[in-house]
C-alpha cells in the first residue's frame, strides 16, 4: 500500500475543522503532501488545490444554505480572484521551492496573529459601494497569492471581512464561498501546467475531505459561535506557519 494514504484520515480532520473557519485546508494538505514524499510544484499543490476545493465548494453549500453568506462582498472578491489567480500559478512556475515555502509561512502567520491581537473592528454597515470595492480590490491582491502559493486564499479573507465590519462566522461563510472559486481557477491553471495526478489517492482523499467538510460546516452553522471561530482559526494557522518554518525551511 502507497504510505501517501496514511494522508486519508488526517485530511478528514482538517477538513472537519477548516470547513468552519471558511477555509479550504490547503495550508495543511500541501505541505503534509510534501512530507510523505510526493513533488510539491507537480504532486502536492495540485493535489492540495482539489481538495481545497472539495472542502469549501462542500461547506458553501451548507453556509448558503443557512443564509450565513454575505453575496455582495462575495461575488465580486470571487471574480477579482478568479481573475488573477493564474498570474499568480505563473509566477509559481517561475520560482523555486524554498522562498515559496518561506513566502507560505509568513503568509500564514500574519493572518493568524491578525486574527489572535485582541483589535475587534469598528462594528457598522458598509455601503453596497464599499463592498463591491472591498471584493474587487482585495480580490485582486489575495487572487495573484492564492495563485502563487497554492492556496485558496482563506487565512486572509477571513481577517480581511473580520476588518471590514463583517461577523466571524459571517466572515468565515463567505470566505468558503470565495475560496471555493479561487480555488478552482488555481487548480485549473495547475492541473492544466504542471500537475501529475496519481489517481487513486486523489479519489481517496477527496472522498474523505468531503465527509469532513459536511460535518465540519454542518456544526459551525448551528453549534459554534463567532468568538470561537476567531479562536480556533488563529491557533490552527499559528501552528502551521510555525511547522513550516522549522522543517522545511530552518532545518
Amino acid at each position: 500500500m502507497d504510505p501517501t494514504f496514511i494522508a486519508i484520515p488526517i485530511f478528514f480532520v482538517i477538513a472537519l475543522v477548516f470547513s468552519m473557519l471558511g477555509m479550504g485546508g490547503s495550508q495543511l494538505y500541501i505541505p503534509i503532501l510534501f512530507w510523505l514524499g510526493l513533488d510539491f510544484k507537480t504532486e502536492a499543490i495540485p493535489l492540495g488545490m482539489l481538495l481545497n476545493v472539495i472542502n469549501s465548494s462542500s461547506a458553501a453549500v451548507t453556509y448558503s444554505r443557512k443564509r450565513l453568506v454575505a453575496w455582495r462582498v462575495a461575488i465580486p472578491f470571487a471574480a477579482a480572484m478568479i481573475v488573477f489567480a493564474p498570474v499568480g500559478v505563473w509566477l509559481n512556475v517561475q520560482l523555486p521551492v524554498k522562498p515559496l515555502l518561506i513566502f507560505f509561512a509568513l503568509f500564514t502567520a500574519s493572518a493568524a496573529v491578525l486574527m489572535l491581537s485582541g483589535w475587534k473592528p469598528r462594528r457598522g454597515k458598509m455601503s453596497r459601494q464599499g463592498q463591491v470595492a472591498l471584493g474587487l480590490s482585495s480580490g485582486s491582491g489575495l487572487g495573484l497569492v492564492a495563485g502563487l502559493i497554492g492556496r485558496g486564499g482563506g487565512s486572509f479573507i477571513v481577517p480581511l471581512l473580520y476588518i471590514a465590519g463583517l461577523e466571524a462566522k459571517i466572515a468565515a461563510a463567505t470566505s468558503a464561498f470565495v475560496v471555493t472559486c479561487s480555488g478552482i481557477s488555481s487548480f485549473v491553471s495547475h492541473l492544466a501546467t504542471a500537475a501529475q495526478p496519481r489517481w487513486a489517492l486523489w479519489a481517496a482523499c477527496a472522498i474523505a475531505v468531503l465527509l469532513g467538510s459536511q460535518i465540519g460546516s454542518r456544526l459551525m452553522a448551528e453549534r459554534i459561535r463567532s468568538h470561537a471561530v476567531k479562536i480556533v482559526f488563529g491557533c490552527v494557522l499559528l501552528g502551521v506557519a510555525a511547522l513550516i518554518l522549522v522543517k522545511d525551511v530552518l532545518l
